[in-house]
């Protein structure tokens, strides 16, 4: 379909010109009613953030999305251009996208006073209708609103209180459209007084120029609740101009947190397959889980989806470098791999003064022990619980699980045998290596019957090793990317035995 080219032109096509919060309404409504996804990508929201963002765009309100660190505030003030028509008619030349039938800049203006119907128009993608700023100290009023740009005034020998001198700044540029700031409380509250007119009144004022400029725009906020304390505020009198402050929170079931990771994180390897068995998601996951309630961790700042996207592609990598240099034809992630998730982990989060003290790399691993520990109790059943009627001390009550399942195991290393793994074995020495327990194989398989690759069954028969460990039912010590499974007992007069634990 041709689009107008002039005033004249458009005036005849019957074109009716919305605001910009009618038209996110308008195209809102048709979404609804046909049932489409409004923000794809974006998952565990649907019955708490997604519902009160509709709210906000039907009541044609300016935004802040409030939430810590990784919760896909960003990703959802990104996606909201997507409700906006695909092309609407602005001036030709116009540096705030002027309504044709109601201009409003100078440059507007005067070529619909020099040209009427035949002024020309150009047709403007929702893509370039959004306008975003990273809130930082030194941002400016001229930078959001505008100021007097001597070099324009010098070079059209214009003076400094003629319009034409005036350099508009992001907002206005974003006229017609939505404008994002993010991390609102680092900008100085001098500037956040200079959105009062654009969040009220809806226009701008720029200095020495006794003109107000209507504008029409939706105006998006970002911020965490910590940077109020940390870095800034946001002054009383913007947050009550802005109309709706949504929250936003974290994954709340693991079911959804795997998804959001397979969503972002990238595992896919050319050359090889990857495979990544379901027990080992649960865990990176459950990492995460258990950071956001760890009395090491801050909880005010949080624990970013980051962390387990970066975990899981370091686990993934691990492995890949692995399959390459002993030549396994798949890449499957293993226990002993799970260190080098570490450096995915210890930069994204902040610790307490208590965590400090232990440092960052002990709190992880004691966060990726007890996220193991967790997810081997979904699996098999819990070492600790005892028989009833067991004694509690004296010979025999060494808590061995109430239907004795693991007693095999554990009297195997009882009799002073240990297994080793390393980060660099084949599949085929790391399955001989770890088969060397009696009643491994058969407990691994009695509870995980599904597992038939011959490279999955081995990282699960670690797992249960590791289980066990986290159940101090038997030790293990890491040195050099060496993992030794051993007695419990024997390791006292041995080594150290689980280290630093967080319980």
């Amino acid at each position: 379909m041709k689009r107008a080219a002039t005033l004249g032109e458009l005036k005849k096509s019957g074109y009716k010109v919305q605001s910009v919060k009618d038209e996110l309404r308008a195209n809102l409504i048709c979404k609804l009613n046909a049932k489409e996804t409004l923000f794809p990508g974006i998952i565990g929201y649907e019955k708490t953030v997604i519902p009160a963002i509709v709210n906000a765009i039907l009541a044609k309100h300016d935004l802040i999305l409030l939430g810590l660190r990784g919760q896909a505030k960003s990703r959802i003030v990104r996606a909201l251009p997507g409700l906006l028509d695909e092309y609407i008619p602005v001036v030709a030349g116009s540096e705030i996208n002027d309504n044709p039938f109601r201009p409003v800049s100078k440059h507007a203006v005067d070529l619909f006073n020099e040209l009427g119907d035949e002024m020309p128009i150009e047709w403007l993608h929702r893509d370039q209708r959004y306008g975003e700023k990273l809130a930082t100290p030194d941002v400016t009023i001229a930078d959001l609103i505008g100021d007097i740009d001597p070099i324009k005034a010098a070079a059209k020998r214009l003076h400094y209180s003629h319009e034409g001198a005036i350099h508009f700044g992001i907002i206005p540029r974003c006229n017609r459209g939505i404008f994002a700031i993010n991390e609102l409380p680092d900008l100085q509250p001098r500037i956040q007084v200079g959105l009062f007119n654009i969040l009220e009144e809806k226009d701008i004022q720029i200095r020495g120029f006794n003109i107000r400029i209507p504008m029409d725009i939706m105006l998006l906020f970002t911020a965490n609740p910590e940077d109020y304390t940390n870095r800034g505020n946001i002054i009383t009198p913007l947050k009550d101009r802005i109309d709706s402050q949504i929250l936003t929170h974290y994954p709340r079931s693991l079911e959804e947190a795997i998804t959001i990771t397979e969503q972002e994180a990238s595992v896919a390897r050319t050359g090889k397959d990857v495979l990544v068995p379901f027990f080992f998601k649960e865990i990176v996951e459950q990492i995460a889980f258990e950071a956001r309630k760890s009395e090491f961790v801050d909880q005010k700042s949080g624990v970013s989806a980051r962390l387990t996207i970066a975990a899981m592609e370091n686990l993934v990598s691990n492995a890949e470098r692995r399959a390459i240099m002993v030549g396994d034809k798949l890449i499957v992630p293993r226990i002993c791999d799970l260190p080098h998730a570490l450096p995915g982990m210890t930069g994204k989060i902040e610790l307490v003064f208590e965590g400090e003290q232990e440092g960052s790399v002990k709190v992880s691993k004691a966060l990726v022990g007890k996220a193991v520990r967790e997810t081997f109790k979904k699996y098999f059943p819990d070492p600790l619980r005892k028989r009833p009627g067991r004694p509690q001390g004296g010979e025999g009550a060494r808590g061995h699980s109430e239907d004795g399942e693991y007693t095999k195991i554990t009297q195997w290393f009882e009799a002073g045998n240990k297994v080793d793994v390393s980060d660099d074995m084949s599949i085929d020495e790391y399955f001989r290596e770890l088969d060397k327990v009696k009643g491994l194989r058969d407990l691994t398989k009695k509870h995980m019957p599904s597992l038939e690759d011959r490279y999955e069954l081995p990282s699960v028969m670690e797992f249960v090793l590791d289980g066990l460990h986290q159940n101090s039912k038997i030790a293990k010590d890491e040195v050099d990317h060496i993992t030794s499974y051993k007695d419990m007992v024997g390791s006292i007069f041995s080594g150290p035995g689980r280290g630093f634990e967080e319980d």
